[in-house]
């Protein structure tokens, strides 16, 4: 197995849609772990490559992202939100451009979820290739912690970012288990700040944060429309 695509899901409407836009994509040997925290994903796809966790009672976004790493079977793994759509040949670019002390991030778009395609936009926001960490400011959104700002800058397809999003990143297994040692289910709450624990020890580890920009994503942003799938 080359890839398993990881994903934690917690009753949200598009869970489906992007499990199976990942199986439509993929063009290596990729499966798909999910995580169901609450209720199963409507309709349910049912297929050999997707393989579903269902704890007792909801467990987080947390336990749900480790339990699933270590059902996977792949070489290398990668975390997506349950609310994306992925680039042609996503996982086959993300591999043949990897290195072992890296985490890649896709270029990211914003999703169009209602007609399942990247959004169309008349401002300037999209794509975003770079983030850096800033911290709150009182009454100022993401005043719970620490947060990345989108940034633009020119680079190369291949490139160092001090900072991501958190809604997909890529690594070899071996990394997240041996390096990052998973995620913490201390400290940092149930929902939150995986983006930035991942870039911390990755950065001050000696590993790197790299965009790539020759594959992307697009999340949706959810706002008041759908609110959180995830609480915190």
């Amino acid at each position: 197995m080359d890839l398993s695509v990881i994903i934690p899901n917690r009753n949200s409407p598009f869970c489906a849609k992007t499990i199976q836009d990942v199986l439509d994509k993929s063009s290596m040997q990729t499966e798909v772990v999910v995580n169901v925290d609450e209720n199963w994903p409507d309709p349910l796809v049912k297929d050999k490559r997707v393989t579903y966790i269902h704890p007792a009672t909801p467990r987080g976004l947390r336990w749900g992202i480790n339990a699933c790493v270590a059902v996977a079977r792949g070489k290398y793994i990668m975390k997506l939100d349950d609310h994306c759509l992925v680039g042609q040949d996503f996982d086959k670019i993300l591999i043949e451009n990897h290195q072992d002390n890296w985490v890649q991030i896709p270029r990211r778009y914003a999703l169009d979820a209602e007609n399942w395609k990247i959004e169309e936009r008349k401002d300037n926001k999209y794509p975003i290739d770079y983030m850096y960490i800033d911290f709150p400011r009182k009454g100022k959104a993401h005043d719970d912690g620490m947060h990345g700002v989108p940034w633009k800058r020119e680079g190369g397809d291949i490139d160092d970012t001090p900072s991501m999003q958190g809604s997909c990143y890529f690594m070899t297994k071996d990394y997240f288990d041996n390096f990052l040692h998973g995620l913490s289910e201390e400290g940092y709450g149930q929902f939150s700040q995986e983006s930035q624990e991942i870039g911390f020890k990755t950065w001050l580890g000696g590993g790197e944060l790299k965009v790539n920009k020759k594959t992307y994503y697009a999340h949706l942003h959810k706002g008041t429309r759908y609110g959180r799938f995830y609480s915190i």
